[in-house]
């Protein structure tokens, strides 16, 4: 099973999410082709009831541990309650553009195009 498929069957089952979305956003990252390395996540579930964004991230990061353990290098996470999901008109922010540079530019580069 792929590192995608993975975190989605994790969220549906340990979730129960009235909406769901996973993003395989690694193409716009300097890593190879087909990477599993970098996801979006929209997430929203009466699970994030009374729970502070941290708690709600802590509760992800231990859920998704062995993606986290198999390569994931980044979570863009957007966890709603049902009722934040509907103030925020069911839209999540757009993710930002990758500033890492290619992992072949010295450092001293990178920094410079910032």
């Amino acid at each position: 099973m792929n590192i995608e498929q993975f975190i989605k069957d994790t969220l549906a089952t340990d979730f129960a999410p009235s909406f769901m979305e996973v993003l395989n956003e690694s193409h716009q990252h300097s890593v190879p082709k087909n990477s599993e390395t970098h996801f979006k996540i929209v997430l929203v579930s009466d699970t994030f009831e009374g729970k502070s964004k941290v708690a709600r991230h802590q509760l992800l990061y231990k859920n998704l541990d062995a993606a986290l353990k198999g390569g994931v290098h980044a979570l863009a996470m957007h966890l709603y309650t049902p009722e934040e999901w509907k103030l925020a008109n069911a839209q999540s922010p757009d993710s930002p553009q990758c500033m890492g540079g290619s992992k072949k530019e010295p450092l001293a580069a990178k920094r410079a195009s910032v």
